[in-house]
């Protein structure tokens, strides 16, 4: 059978944070719950006679976008009319941008699975409005255009992309990147970011390009990851079995785990763009574009360098820290709050990340669980100062991340601090070996295996409260002398 490769490349629509629509004052409000319709004037109802005004923090989120993505920004940019047969924009036409887009020619690296990375090209941002929302009931459609006119950047890749992995992380760096900038909240469930991947195959080593469809509206990015993978497996097939892909703007049916097809796939011609008349080309000057360029935070790629260099991390531990800005905010206000970076880092990617899945609870919500960065720092100063061992320290993040409370004060009322008397440990482990001649005489006949055992006993028998490496020393002490006697 014929090899083949994916040639993937993503269009994503993210509704930017501005306090009013594109081109009127109306306020931007949450789609998902606001009252319908509510939020419109004349102008996003596409009313005869209305002009459009440009939102200018609109254009500044778009360009700090841009300068993020590493894109070139043209002297200027333009709006265009492009038709728009469907009733949730009702004027008949979208304003967006085509031959003169606000960003151009920029790229993002990519994190993979193997530890790589990959660069990804980004061909263009561009700034429109969005459409309105259509509900579908008993064979009737509903309208609600509060979302209608609402400020969104469409970010689109160069064909880059070869495989649904490769898709789902660009998902996942795009989201992080928008959500560090503060211009989209990376809310996916209430579709203020949409991901639609326009996929082709071909065997591997061709250089064409073929007939590619796009899934649209994808709300999540497991959800790009799955729809990706079925739509490519779905075209080798379709090319295996002889048949030809058809182009086609196609939606993923989550029930059932597969595309369906929504419409024939329109071209560039169908849509007709022509220079919008009523509203001015946008000229910004070099001097605005390098403050903003200054102005733009830490982005999740310096950071990762830094906490390599700064806190001697990995970099897959960098790396997953800084998916998620409010996770590096939370391990930054641990390290600054006396904490070993390292040891804060096993913590949060091991015990809290298991804690929070058990709770179903995304990490972006890290900075509202109990256990606070000042208490996680205090826990590990604990275990570095002898004070309390690794296993005591687990035990207390499980009251801790539930609780909440102060480490210190719960190691003294419970009786948890690590017992360091060497006679103590001598005389636990001498009667735990004395209760175990059978493991004692398989140590001897060369089974050095069994001192984990022994050590799981001897812990058992302090109450999880003995210096481990103090109880391993003389564990081995004491056996060692039994081969002499």
């Amino acid at each position: 059978m014929t090899a083949y490769e994916a040639v993937i490349g993503m269009e994503v629509h993210a509704e930017l944070q501005t306090a009013s629509k594109m081109f009127c004052s109306c306020a931007v409000v949450d789609s998902t719950s606001a009252a319908p319709n509510q939020h419109v004037c004349p102008v996003c109802l596409g009313m005869p006679g209305v002009l459009p005004v440009i939102n200018q923090q609109a254009v500044e989120f778009g360009l700090r976008v841009g300068l993020a993505l590493n894109c070139e920004i043209p002297e200027f940019s333009q709006f265009a009319r492009k038709s728009y047969f469907y009733p949730d924009l009702p004027k008949g036409y979208q304003i967006s941008q085509y031959e003169f887009p606000l960003a151009v020619r920029g790229w993002l690296e990519i994190d993979l699975p193997d530890g790589s990375t990959k660069r990804i090209g980004i061909r263009r941002a561009h700034l429109e409005e969005d459409t309105g929302k259509l509900t579908h009931v008993d064979g009737h459609s509903l309208v609600d255009l509060n979302r209608a006119g609402v400020p969104l950047l469409e970010i689109v890749t160069e064909a880059d992309i070869h495989s649904a992995e490769e898709a789902e992380a660009y998902a996942r760096k795009l989201r992080a990147i928008l959500r560090y900038l503060e211009v989209n909240s990376g809310d996916m469930s209430k579709g203020v970011l949409r991901m639609e991947p326009n996929i082709s195959v071909r065997p591997v080593g061709a250089s064409e390009l073929r007939t590619r469809t796009e899934v649209k509206n994808l709300n999540s990015i497991r959800v790009v990851a799955r729809a990706s993978a079925y739509e490519i497996e779905r075209q080798i097939k379709v090319y295996e079995s002889g048949g030809t892909v058809q182009q086609a703007t196609l939606g993923w049916d989550e029930n059932r785990q597969s595309v369906v097809v929504q419409r024939l796939k329109e071209s560039a011609e169908d849509y007709r763009y022509f220079p919008e008349p009523d509203l001015p080309i946008v000229i910004i000057p070099r001097d605005q574009i390098e403050a903003i360029r200054a102005a733009l935070p830490e982005l999740p790629d310096a950071k990762r360098d830094r906490f390599i260099t700064a806190f001697g991390l990995s970099h897959y531990d960098a790396a997953v820290l800084v998916a998620e800005q409010a996770v590096a905010y939370y391990f930054e206000a641990a390290v600054q709050a006396g904490g070993d970076p390292k040891q804060i880092a096993n913590y949060i990617i091991g015990d809290v990340f298991r804690q929070m899945n058990n709770e179903s609870r995304d990490r972006e919500e890290i900075g509202a669980i109990k256990l606070t960065p000042k208490a996680l720092a205090d826990l590990v100063t604990l275990v570095q100062k002898g004070t309390i061992n690794h296993g005591v320290a687990k035990k207390l993040m499980d009251t801790l991340y539930t609780d909440g409370g102060d480490p210190a004060r719960l190691v003294e009322e419970r009786g948890l601090a690590q017992v360091s008397d060497e006679s103590v440990l001598a005389a636990a482990v001498i009667a735990v070996l004395d209760a175990q001649p059978g493991e004692v005489a398989r140590y001897l006949a060369g089974e050095d295996k069994v001192v984990k055992f022994l050590m799981g006993l001897v812990m058992k028998a302090m109450r999880g409260k003995g210096d481990a490496q103090m109880v391993q020393r003389l564990l081995t002490e004491q056996l060692e002398a039994r081969r002499t006697n």
